[in-house]
């Protein structure tokens, strides 16, 4: 009988415990997967805190780079000893009016990676094969674990802000740091705020091609066509608000946010919107994958050993990372 190791959230607010259990045998469309890396996500800590729908106990963890090592009766596509991702988005009913029209991010019966099934802090993960992602050949497998939710969710979210040229970032953290380089690639003004006096942090977006960084409490440099924020700190909103022009947007790009603060309704008058972002689509994945090694995207990451998750997540929470954190079986 073989083993598998794993990271359990037994229930919010408790500390990650390192358990074993037997290896799973994948049935219907599933596969099974040994994970060489799961990125450390900042929607993790939102399960850890209760903040997000889950089911515990649970695995979190939904940047995964792995093989397949063994395959369901049900999958098609995927052969054993294929390098995959494993995102979020980890099925979908495909019958609800959302499937139905492309939309399948706002599905009304999702099941999400590292939340209503198990994820990526472990040494192996069973995964839906119809919605595991190619991964590019120029990354390896802890440099390619931040693309697979940081990478996605920035790239919809950068889609979502339409065309303008001036981009605020507010929060310069893993899927910032990743966008960053997409938007300069564009052609795009990029202005990075970060946490008032975070120096390194500011120091680090404009290595990566930012025109200017300072803090969130700073006035932008010029009007900007939109703001995306990556932080979840709703008193960024109104902010973000009065940074943006006449008929501009402020992207929300978490999963979850603290409260909005009220403001005057002349910050948001003047065409100005505000929209979310909800999860990703496959054909979001595909798209990024192709267009990442192209830029080129540079993820910087911190390895840590897969008993180390609560550090990790620790130094996440904290903000001391430059870049994004990733596990190691």
């Amino acid at each position: 009988m073989a083993y598998m190791t794993r990271m359990v959230i037994d229930a919010p607010g408790r500390p990650l415990r390192l358990t074993t259990s037997q290896i799973p045998e994948p049935i219907g469309t599933d596969v099974l997967i040994k994970v060489a890396a799961c990125g450390v996500c900042r929607t993790d800590l939102h399960v850890a805190d209760g903040e997000i729908t889950a089911r515990y106990p649970v695995v979190p963890g939904h940047e995964i780079v792995g093989r397949v090592i063994a395959v369901g009766p049900g999958s098609t596509h995927l052969d054993i000893g294929d390098r995959v991702g494993v995102p979020w988005l980890g099925r979908t009913c495909g019958i609800c009016p959302y499937c139905r029209s492309g939309h399948e991010n706002l599905c009304d019966q999702p099941t999400f990676t590292g939340a209503t099934r198990d994820g990526g802090y472990a040494s192996h993960v069973l995964a839906d094969s119809r919605f595991c992602l190619p991964i590019p050949p120029a990354y390896d497998d802890a440099e390619a674990a931040p693309l697979l939710c940081a990478g996605l969710i920035g790239y919809r979210s950068l889609v979502m802000a339409g065309q303008g040229k001036a981009i605020g970032l507010y929060g310069f953290g893993a899927a910032a740091h990743i966008i960053a380089q997409v938007a300069v690639w564009q052609g795009r003004a990029v202005y990075a705020f970060t946490r008032p006096g975070d120096r390194q942090a500011q120091d680090f977006a404009l290595k990566l091609g930012c025109r200017w960084a300072g803090g969130s409490d700073e006035p932008a440099p010029e009007p900007l066509d939109a703001a995306i924020i990556f932080a979840a700190v709703g008193a960024l909103v109104p902010i973000a608000l009065k940074a943006v022009r006449k008929g501009g947007r402020v992207v929300c790009a978490g999963i979850h946010m603290s409260d909005i603060p009220s403001f005057p309704y002349a910050d948001l008058w003047g065409e100005r919107s505000i929209l979310s972002v909800a999860n990703l689509t496959r054909e979001d994945g595909l798209v990024f994958l192709d267009i990442a090694p192209k830029v080129p995207v540079r993820t910087s990451v911190t390895r840590f050993k897969l008993e180390e998750a609560n550090e990790a997540l620790a130094a996440v929470r904290e903000g001391r990372l430059e870049g994004a954190a990733v596990l190691i079986p």
